[in-house]
């Protein structure tokens, strides 16, 4: 054999080799561009959101100072290391207004009380407020040492205490309490066994944020429905009667679940004549 045809299979191996170095970088470049990419996407589409609901809620409000506000809460921190005082900056820059006599609070019936506000003027929940709108649903986060905002692989309520999530409406819900004024409502479930629960954020935070010099009263509309597991007797709502600071009356009454709906669709029903 001579030494040209020799040379071939080495030249061939060589070449096969080059070829699979060339693939191997143009994978890791592509996954590369891949990532960078969503990441990219992933914040301008948070972005676009909080933006336009920002824009389209009914009072103006500085767009992009309150984007500024948000982002320095937790941009480049581990989420699960952002406490809820993280946001002050942020509540500050949109800071919640009282609605005297039409503060609505809830736990355990976000849907019925969400239907109710959604329908009728008549209460405004947290939800309903600026931040609360533009943020409500929504999933963010950052990681430490990044510029970016995630809305993937962010920990949930339950994986770690301070994340970004819920330590956002642990401090809206403790600042919209503390604000809270006039004659204020709050719906409880009556078909749980315990409707004042010391775990839910209507307990452990906005109860022990009223203020008694400018809220007056608490009334629970306990939300029942044909199988009635608590009434207004029930021990948790003797508890909430004593959390309450002196000086805030306290009353409760049973309301069917079917009630509070039929007066969503009745809007020329005067809202005190819903229970």
């Amino acid at each position: 054999m001579e030494e040209g045809q020799r040379q071939k299979p080495k030249k061939r191996r060589k070449l096969f080799w080059i070829c699979i170095f060339v693939v191997v970088i143009l994978v890791v470049v592509g996954i590369v561009l891949w990532v960078t990419l969503r990441k990219k996407s992933e914040a301008e589409e948070f972005k676009a959101v909080f933006t336009s609901r920002c824009k389209a809620y009914i009072e103006g409000y500085d767009c992009e100072k309150t984007w500024s506000a948000f982002q320095h809460a937790y941009v480049g921190k581990d989420p699960c290391l952002v406490p809820p005082d993280a946001y002050q900056l942020l509540v500050d820059a949109a800071p919640f207004e009282p609605a005297c006599n039409r503060m609505m609070f809830w736990s355990k019936t976000k849907d019925v009380v969400h239907d109710l506000t959604s329908k009728r003027d008549c209460f405004i929940t947290m939800e309903d407020t600026f931040l609360g709108t533009v943020l409500n649903e929504l999933t963010w986060c950052s990681k430490e040492g990044s510029s970016d905002t995630f809305t993937s692989g962010c920990p949930g309520w339950t994986d770690c205490v301070n994340n970004t999530v819920s330590s956002f409406w642990s401090k809206a819900s403790e600042s919209y309490a503390q604000v809270a004024c006039g004659s204020v409502s709050v719906m409880l479930n009556g078909s749980i066994a315990v409707p004042f629960n010391p775990t839910s954020i209507f307990a452990s935070i906005e109860v022990k944020n009223f203020n008694p010099a400018i809220m007056k009263s608490l009334k629970v509309v306990l939300v029942t429905q044909e199988k009635e597991v608590s009434d207004c007797a029930n021990p948790s709502l003797k508890n909430l009667q004593k959390e309450l600071a002196q000086g805030i009356a306290y009353s409760c009454q049973e309301v069917p679940e079917s009630q509070i709906q039929e007066c969503a669709l009745q809007p020329h029903k005067p809202c005190g004549s819903c229970w």
